[in-house]
């Protein structure tokens, strides 16, 4: 049995980011950058107005009345100059007439019969003018290899005129469930039986990273029939099998994975609950072995799971990197020694600090008490127990 640091250390060294793919720009959400990229064209593209105002030269006091020569919108061209003593109306994006060099907005003026009158002192030289290039020069950097395509991105993109983009390709997953006693939801669990929810969750984990996981079933314990149902999983980048990976007669996860040449990388962890995590790698197939009951398998797919498929979208993650402060709203166990503790917990978002209440559960079976969690709380092997208004350490759910 190793540390979740440790087990965390030798899945990262099989999580090189996937091969990159072009996409043209609106397919591209999401995406992670492959490459640099570096602004096409300054932007702004030119001087113009911050606001709907008058375009001004030099300082001018209150009640100064200039006559209006013209009218600047957003999308004329660049040329319109400004004589001294004047004023030129302009629209916020308007280019700035030459010769001016400030912009009183509309509100602290009054317009009649062809002039306009300053109920405000004039602005100093430069206010309300967004400058040529001052959010990117033509060739600058602009987005670095790694970052994440959210809708302010590829607006940036399309502000420069960049149509397709190349970013790392998302992992393809499948999972599979295992175990005789598992029926499908839709199906009435005879006696002795239960109905599969792990597909479910793992299915709606996968919508919430932006993956598209898919289903290969339930395999039944036996050697044969779970070993054809692992080998169609074998074209995924990442294949999740849920349930026989303890030490029973029917855990057979170990056996079949030894039986299709994957190469173990570990099979147990310090966590509690998840221990019996089996991580194994088939030649570009990633593979982890879920224990089989719901607590266990939502930890350690949170866990280590989300990291791996992040590090292989070319994003950079870890065991416990994105983990945020908490203040306590109830009481923590102190730990038991040997495993680290994950529990599950309610957070409150409205102060400096999240808070968190820890849920009572009755155990890695108890779905009931892990449905209305939106964290999990770590408690370390050796911590002390802890009341509210003390910290902990917490980690959004998937």
């Amino acid at each position: 049995m190793i540390s979740a640091e440790e087990a965390w250390r030798r899945l990262e060294r099989e999580l090189a980011p996937l091969p990159p793919r072009t996409l043209p720009r609106r397919e591209a959400l999401d995406g992670v950058l492959a490459r640099s990229l570096a602004a096409t064209s300054d932007l702004p593209p030119a001087d113009v107005s911050a606001l709907d105002g008058y375009a001004l030269a030099g300082d001018l006091a209150e009640g100064a009345i200039l006559p209006v020569v013209g009218t600047a919108a957003a999308g004329d061209p660049p040329g319109l100059a400004l004589p001294a003593g004047a004023a030129i109306a302009v629209m916020t994006g308007a280019p700035l007439p030459r010769g001016a060099d400030r912009v009183i907005g509309v509100e602290q003026t009054e317009r009649r019969d062809g002039e306009v009158r300053l109920t405000a002192a004039a602005p100093p030289a430069g206010a309300a003018v967004r400058r040529r290039g001052e959010v990117l020069a033509a060739g600058a950097p602009m987005l670095p290899a790694g970052a994440a395509l959210g809708p302010a991105a590829l607006a940036l993109l399309a502000s420069q005129g960049i149509e397709r983009v190349e970013i790392h390709r998302p992992p393809r997953v499948a999972l599979l469930a295992t175990g005789d006693e598992i029926v499908p939801p839709d199906r009435e669990p005879p006696p002795g039986a239960l109905r599969d929810s792990h597909t479910d969750l793992l299915l709606a984990a996968g919508r919430r990273l932006g993956l598209r996981f898919e289903s290969l079933g339930i395999a039944r314990d036996d050697p044969d029939e779970l070993e054809t149902r692992v080998r169609a999983g074998l074209d995924a980048d990442v294949l999740l099998t849920c349930g026989g990976v303890s030490a029973g007669e029917f855990d057979l996860a170990e056996s079949v994975f030894a039986r299709v040449g994957a190469t173990p990388l570990f099979d147990a962890v310090a966590i509690r609950p998840g221990k019996p995590l089996v991580a194994a790698r088939r030649g570009e197939t990633l593979i982890f072995g879920l224990p089989g009951n719901p607590a266990s398998v939502l930890v350690t797919f949170r866990l280590f799971v989300v990291p791996a498929l992040e590090r292989l979208r070319g994003r950079a993650a870890s065991f416990w990197s994105d983990a945020f402060e908490v203040l306590l709203e109830g009481p923590l166990p102190g730990g038991r020694g040997g495993r680290e503790r994950f529990v599950p917990a309610r957070l409150a978002t409205d102060g400096a600090t999240p808070r968190a209440r820890p849920i009572a559960e009755g155990g890695s079976h108890d779905l009931a008490a892990w449905a209305v969690a939106d964290a999990l709380v770590r408690i370390g092997r050796d911590a002390a127990p802890r009341g509210a208004g003390d910290r902990a350490e917490a980690l959004r759910m998937p």
